[in-house]
């Protein structure tokens, strides 16, 4: 799972403002920032993640118990893609399920951690989910846990892509920062819980250096936007979840806290199928 922290962890070299990023732009200041933090991200973030767990977002809902990507007993043989995949956790919980998961990331310095983890039992690819290198009809399941698809400035190639490589009734199942969001402060504490801009405002978020260069961006769409790309993109849309803040999660992870979830969404889960 790869959810950016928070504007408060801007790098001390870089600002952060809200102007328009393209594919390209995009893509190289994404890339480089994951390289950069990965290290950083595993270190903080990697005991609530685990190596072979299946979390879908800082809330911590566990696929074992949803089953968003169709029952447990169902996995085994199953071809699946993990979009995003940073250091594979889910693709690793996945393979001991049954399944022959692929881990798919921008990012050389996430693959290396997954290498890290489990010493090439997962297949790695380091490839932009825009332009997926694989046959058509390559997988029967697709799954990105606050990967890629926020980062990346056209949303709706990458859903068709990924509709590209499933095969006839296959599933995607993403989840992202719920759109709500973005209209607050990315602060976990009081600060965080009060209007502070235009639900509607679809600049990207970005930060940039002294120079004006892109060195991390971020998409922003409404619920109805995000519906519209799922369709866009040739999938039905099965189910929209918004994990509730459980009482076990005492954690904060950048703007996500107990405080926040529980009285607004931070999280929302799409659910897709290819007829």
């Amino acid at each position: 799972m790869e959810a950016h922290d928070s504007p408060s962890t801007v790098d001390d070299d870089s600002t952060a403002t809200r102007r328009d990023s393209d594919t390209t732009e995009s893509a190289r200041a994404n890339r480089g920032w994951w390289d950069r933090n990965a290290d950083d991200y595993q270190v903080e973030h990697g005991t609530f993640l685990g190596d072979d767990r299946f979390v879908w977002c800082p809330e911590g809902l566990d696929e074992i118990e949803v089953e968003l990507l169709g029952p447990l007993d169902e996995l085994a043989g199953k071809d699946v893609l993990e979009i995003g995949a940073g250091a594979a956790q889910c693709s690793r919980w996945l393979l001991a399920q049954g399944a022959r998961p692929v881990a798919l990331d921008l990012s050389h310095r996430q693959l290396q951690h997954a290498l890290r983890i489990d010493g090439g039992k997962v297949p790695l690819v380091e490839a932009d989910a825009s332009v997926l290198p694989f046959k058509d009809g390559s997988f029967d399941l697709a799954c990105s846990a606050y990967g890629a698809l926020p980062f990346i400035a056209d949303q709706v190639q990458v859903l068709r892509e990924v509709h590209r490589v499933l095969r006839p009734g296959g599933r995607f199942v993403f989840s992202v920062t719920h759109p709500i969001r973005w209209a607050f402060p990315d602060e976990p504490g009081p600060e965080g819980l009060s209007v502070a801009a235009s639900y509607f405002d679809r600049t990207p978020y970005v930060e940039q250096d002294e120079e004006g260069r892109a060195v991390y961006v971020e998409h922003h769409r409404t619920i109805g936007d995000r519906v519209r790309d799922v369709v866009a993109g040739g999938f039905r849309l099965v189910d929209l979840v918004e994990p509730e803040w459980p009482e076990w999660n005492t954690q904060e992870w950048g703007g996500w806290s107990p405080l926040r979830g529980n009285l607004i969404p931070g999280t929302s889960i799409f659910v897709c199928e290819r007829d």
